[in-house]
Order: C-alpha cells, then structure tokens, then sequence
C-alpha cells in the first residue's frame, strides 16, 4: 500500500508538473498563431495597397489614352475633309495627306490594342483581389473552434 500512495503521489505530481508547460507550450503557440495572424494581415493589407496603386495607374492611363483617341479622332476628321476636298485649305499633296491618313489609323489601332490590354490587367486586378477577400474569408472560417463549425 504505501509504495502504491507513494507511486499515485508522484504520478500526480508529474501531472502537476506537466500541466504549467502545456499551458505554457499553449501560449507559445497561441502567440505564435496571433503573430503569424498579423503578419498575414500587414501581407494582404500591402497587397491590396499594390493593387489598388496599379489600378490608379491603371485609371491614369486609360483616360491619358481615351484623350490621345479623342485628338486622333478630330485630327481623323479633318483629314478627311481635306481628302474628300470638303475642306478650304487642301495646301498638302493627296497622297501625303493618304499617308498621314494611314499613320492616323495604325496609331488608332495601337491605342486600340493597348486600351485592350490595360482592361484585361484590369480585370486580372479585380480577380487578384477577389480571390484574396476569398481566402480571407476562408482563413476566418478555419480559424473557427470545432464546436462552432
């Protein structure tokens, strides 16, 4: 009997013992948990100010692009006034003003396929970002105790 009370004696005292470091160990990991938690919030909050800079940048060049458009589009017009003999001043050659005229078109164009091009990064900045707020959402979920699940 007594080396058994003295064998349940120190098994409660490893118990004893051993429950200050799982506590310990559990803040160590809570801690952890929390700072991983916040580093991954700074990364997702900078990648968010990265994409809405690209996106300004974006904005930006889209309008300077709809105002070059706009100039071709009026200069387009004139030219063909003066090609059609509608216009006063006809002082430059046809087939000069045919050439400008074909310039005009090929710079159209380029503006045309670039405006394509910043849309469809545009587009891929709408999916970077809903994709983030997907995972975020989806992070807080598995975040949740089993229990609540």
């Amino acid at each position: 009997r007594k080396q058994a009370t003295e064998y349940s004696t120190s098994s409660s005292n490893d118990e004893f013992e051993s429950q200050p470091s799982l506590t310990h160990k559990a803040k160590r990991t809570l801690r952890r948990r929390r700072k991983l938690e916040k580093e991954t919030k700074q990364l997702i909050k900078q990648e968010e100010l990265k994409r809405l800079h690209k996106a300004q940048a974006i904005q930006r060049q889209l309008e300077e692009l709809e105002e070059r458009q706009r100039a071709l589009e009026i200069f387009g017009v004139k030219l063909e006034r003066e090609l059609r003999g509608e216009s006063d001043s006809s002082t430059k050659d046809e087939t000069q003003m045919l050439h400008e005229w074909f310039e005009l078109v090929l710079e159209k164009n380029k503006l045309m396929r670039y405006e394509s091009e910043l849309l469809i990064i545009a587009q891929e900045l709408e999916l970077e970002d809903h994709q983030s707020r997907l995972e975020q959402k989806l992070r807080e979920k598995m975040a949740i105790e089993g229990k609540s699940k």
